[in-house]
């Protein structure tokens, strides 16, 4: 089971962010969790929300530039090793990730990844009984 993600493209400059929040919040739209990478003109703000449709429709009016990609959650214990070794099974299989994220929470971390093959990584991780979640488990945590 995928998720889906939003990236949304943003100057580099002061208060931008803030800006993409306060829109976020002024709607009753919560980021669940979020990464942002940058480089000398612009950021990517990836992130995952409570309302996605909501959340494309208010970032778009307000001129911001909105992408949807699907990606893998899961979590695992939040405990030294515990990632590497699910990991470990994605990468005997040969699945590329392009890049993670993560939070915890206690003893759960939860981790969004966006690997090559969605439906691959799915299925080894599921063979592997790791915990999938999707936007409904997001939402409880």
């Amino acid at each position: 089971m995928t998720i889906k993600q939003l990236s949304v493209f943003i100057e580099n400059k002061t208060g931008r962010i803030n800006e993409v929040s306060k829109i976020l919040g002024n709607n009753d739209i919560n980021m669940t969790a979020f990464s942002l990478a940058e480089n000398a003109d612009f950021g990517i703000l990836r992130m995952v929300v409570s309302d996605v449709e909501k959340a494309v429709e208010v970032l778009k009016e307000a001129h911001f530039g909105v992408t949807i990609t699907d990606v893998v959650c899961f979590s695992c214990p939040n405990q030294p090793g515990a990632l590497s070794t699910v990991l470990d099974y994605l990468a005997k299989e040969n699945v590329f990730i392009e890049y993670m994220y993560a939070f915890s929470q206690g003893d759960t971390a939860n981790i969004v990844i966006r690997p090559t093959d969605n439906e691959k990584c799915i299925e080894i991780l599921s063979s592997c009984n790791c915990d999938l979640l999707n936007r409904s488990n997001l939402k409880q945590k």
